[in-house]
């Protein structure tokens, strides 16, 4: 039988760092630098330890090892060498992919799927949280029960050779099926209970304002100097996943929900975007997206990919207000509103964590939302 997913599934933050072999190649990607610093943070974030990270090149993925014969010997030699436990691939394994690799180089084998499964399950600290990250799990587990494991294989048939009426596969696959359905039903009441929570929020006519943007650029720490709360903040990928709204009040205005969603990566996983989705309609509802991006860093780039999620979800036509943070990092930085031609706010320059420009976001929120009248325009 399957065993359910648990956060400790790949990595163990409490015992002594495990070395790993991270693979990273490059299929004339253009932002194959952006994309390994990403990855090295993720992993980073597991606590591992990166023994070493195997480059390569390649036009097309090859079809039994992805990296190919000669790629899977290097990383074996790697493996060998600092006496690694796992390998990760920043790619998208295939199942026999997965298999034939791990069979190759005799060790534990993870994909960038099964990478940000791991570090969401480690993240995760409410119970919705906890059954999103595990129906997500367990879908993506779905996709690995194939044949190629001896206690799964199908047993022959013939005279005196036939099995039971059900193979190890066959059960294996009913209960991963129910425990889906059973996740799915348990969401639904969630799902159900924040839905009501929305009608409420309507019929009192108080608009939602949420946060959104690439991980790690600070939202929660914004959330917190805009709402006075303590949501936990941390200077790592995903260090919050479950949504947080809190009530927040501006002088001369009316009464806003500000809401802190998960963050956003490259190649966020379909099963994530999709077990969240109840967790993402508070983005879908909202009257304002404060987009906050990193003051200096590539932001066009990085909103493009936030973007992205966002039309997925059905969220890209909520008005967005940019929100440049980190300005305390530049060398030459002040806090300051950028206005359009029109003379509406479309950039607020400010740093969370010293709350220099806290004040101007303020501002920009009070003329978005004046007392007694609804102005969304829309900012894109």
């Amino acid at each position: 039988m399957f065993d359910r997913p648990n956060s400790n599934a790949a990595f163990d933050e409490t015992s002594k760092k495990e070395a790993v072999v991270i693979v990273h190649l490059n299929f004339n990607d253009p932002n194959f630098a952006e994309a390994e610093h990403e990855f090295v943070e993720l992993v980073n974030s597991t606590g591992a330890y990166i023994a070493d990270i195997v480059h390569g090149k390649r036009y097309r993925p090859d079809p039994k090892f992805f990296a190919g014969s000669g790629k899977i010997e290097q990383i074996r030699e790697q493996v060998l060498a600092n006496d690694a436990a796992l390998v990760i691939f920043n790619h998208e394994l295939s199942p026999s992919q997965e298999r034939n690799i791990e069979q190759k180089l005799e060790c534990r084998v993870l994909g960038r799927t099964g990478l940000i499964l791991d570090i969401f399950a480690r993240r995760a600290r409410s119970h919705e949280g906890k059954l999103q990250v595990e129906l997500a799990q367990l879908k993506h587990m779905s996709t690995r029960l194939v044949r190629g494991w001896t206690h799964l294989e199908r047993q022959k048939g013939g005279i005196g050779m036939r099995g039971p009426g059900e193979t190890q596969l066959e059960t294996d696959r009913r209960l991963l099926s129910q425990r889906i359905k059973s996740l799915k039903k348990r969401l639904g009441k969630v799902q159900s209970q924040r839905n009501q929570g929305r009608r409420s929020r309507k019929r009192s006519d108080i608009a939602v304002v949420s946060l959104v943007g690439y991980t790690n650029m600070g939202k929660s720490t914004l959330f917190n100097k805009l709402t006075t709360s303590e949501v936990y903040a941390d200077d790592r990928l995903f260090a919050t996943l479950d949504p947080t709204l809190r009530r927040m009040k501006l002088l001369d205005t009316q009464p806003l929900v500000m809401a802190d969603t998960v963050g956003f990566i490259r190649q966020l996983p379909h099963d994530l975007i999709e077990s969240f989705s109840s967790t993402l309609e508070e983005t879908c509802d909202a009257s304002l997206l404060l987009h906050v991006v990193e003051a200096g860093a590539d932001r066009e780039d990085l909103m493009s990919h936030v973007n992205e999620v966002l039309e997925e979800i059905g969220a890209d036509e909520v008005p967005q207000l940019i929100v440049c943070n980190k300005i305390d990092r530049l060398d030459d930085h002040s806090a300051r509103l950028d206005r359009d031609e029109d003379g509406m706010i479309r950039r607020v320059w400010l740093s969370a964590k010293t709350g220099e420009g806290i004040d101007l976001l303020r501002q920009a929120l009070q003329e978005y939302f004046p007392e007694n009248e609804q102005k969304f325009e829309n900012l894109n």
